[in-house]
């Protein structure tokens, strides 16, 4: 009877074992609460034998995508609070950290604790995140369909690796940008792709030149895998380069600008053509948060006596193209609505001069007002980012003063970048690194003043 039962006992534990073993994949929303934080090594675990990797992960985004200052005030001041208000939005409260914080989201730990608490959530997108998806979602990778199989097995790019500390084996998935595409590409509430860096790229030029994701924010560099490896090899280095590294995005655009004559007289008109090319992305400038991101061009003329002139641009006249040039009127109104203030009058849109062109698409929320929250977005506006090796062109006209003197007229073109519109994140009080302006390009030209 005592060996009946104990092969009773070991069958239970068999089929156990068979049921995991053969349970449905989860991804997505239906993921969350489906792992616990012991399941998920620290990414310390890791810096023993990765040692080239560990920092170069410590230094980027990955990271700080839950722990960096703007993606914390983004999430517990508007995204938590709007969530509990809004049932359209209630699941951005956990969904957010699908991507931002995937232990967490997996752990069910929702919210997590705020970044000063030094929880778990703080490992963002750690090593073990993503040497532990084992697969995706059929279609297009969108909202976090990564499979999440954490655990003794390792995936990565290579197949006969081994390791001391852990089993690997090899996923091609890993090498491929749908695997990018899983957390850089989203869908709002309201079905709109307010997050598509990897689907921009897969319809632009870069798959056909056999360039992926990783080989402009991985590149290839001579190295080890591990302190134990025996030589060198080409490997994609941890560096995730992007749009916090001004190293990335110094000269992605490239200007030229060009006046319709060389030579002129005070009192006449001129005309100049700017042209911007996106010289060096694979997806549009600027891509990812594009709500939150600034991309605009300041023309300046200045005259032999240092008298300056700010240049607005043409209008072209197409719809909804004024979300499209510099304006200060009041905007972002509901962040109101997120922070439940009934009488928010709103905030300067966009703290940029005046008839400045930007490079922007508007996110709209329900109301078809500007909104800086992608879950509230139900539409958008024009599409007026640069995609890649596309150039965009826009003419300033600028009537000489009569007065001006003879000589050389100099005409400046600054590309100037930022991470967050400025007026919000004064608002928000975020520090202000993230909204000052970058220099992306600059470029001048001149016209000789002439009786």
């Amino acid at each position: 009877m005592k060996t009946i039962a104990s092969l009773c006992v070991a069958a239970a534990w068999m089929l156990a074992g068979a049921s995991v073993a053969w349970a449905q994949p989860k991804w997505g929303d239906a993921a969350l609460g489906s792992r616990s934080y012991d399941d998920f090594e620290r990414p310390r675990a890791c810096a023993g034998c990765h040692r080239a990797f560990f920092p170069q992960w410590q230094m980027s985004m990955m990271s700080q995508a839950y722990t960096h200052h703007w993606d914390e005030i983004e999430y517990f001041e508007l995204a938590v609070p709007h969530a509990d208000r809004e049932p359209k939005v209630a699941g951005v409260k956990a969904g957010c950290n699908g991507c931002h914080a995937p232990i967490s989201f997996l752990a069910g730990d929702v919210p997590p604790p705020r970044p000063e608490k030094r929880s778990r959530a703080n490992e963002s997108v750690s090593c073990d995140v993503c040497h532990t998806i084992s697969g995706r979602a059929e279609g297009t990778p969108v909202n976090f369909n990564y499979i999440s199989s954490p655990g003794r097995t390792k995936y990565g790019p290579r197949e006969g690796v081994e390791s001391p500390h852990h089993t690997t084996k090899k996923l091609e998935l890993i090498r491929q940008p749908e695997f990018c595409g899983t957390c850089h590409n989203e869908q709002s509430p309201y079905g709109m792709w307010v997050k598509a860096t990897q689907i921009e790229y897969a319809e632009g030029p870069y798959p056909k030149m056999g360039l992926r994701c990783h080989d402009c924010h991985m590149p290839l560099a001579e190295g080890r895998v591990a302190s134990m490896s025996a030589e060198d090899m080409p490997l994609h280095q941890h560096l995730f380069f992007g749009a916090h590294v001004m190293a990335k995005i110094r000269g992605a655009v490239e200007l030229r600008l060009v006046p319709d004559r060389l030579e002129a007289s005070p009192g006449e008109t001129v005309k100049l053509t700017l042209y911007a090319f996106n010289a060096k992305a694979g997806h549009k400038i600027p891509t990812g948060s594009v709500e939150d991101r600034q991309l605009w061009v300041h023309v300046e003329a200045v005259d032999g006596k240092g008298n300056r002139y700010h240049l607005p641009v043409d209008p072209k006249g197409f719809p909804g193209e004024e979300t499209t040039i510099g304006s200060n009127q009041p905007a972002w109104f509901d962040l109101g609505v997120a922070q439940g203030k009934a009488d928010f009058s709103g905030i300067p849109r966009d703290g940029v001069p005046e008839g400045s062109r930007i490079y922007r698409m508007a996110y709209l929320n329900p109301k078809g007002e500007m909104t800086i929250m992608q879950w509230y977005t139900a539409s958008f506006g024009p599409d007026y980012r640069i995609g890649p090796l596309e150039t965009k062109t826009d003419t300033y006209t600028f009537k000489i003063p009569g007065k001006a003197p003879l000589g050389p007229l100099t005409v400046k073109a600054t590309l100037y970048y930022r991470l967050l519109v400025k007026p919000v994140g004064e608002y928000l009080k975020v520090p202000a690194e993230e909204y000052e302006d970058r220099v992306m390009n600059e470029v001048e030209t001149q016209i000789e003043l002439v009786d």
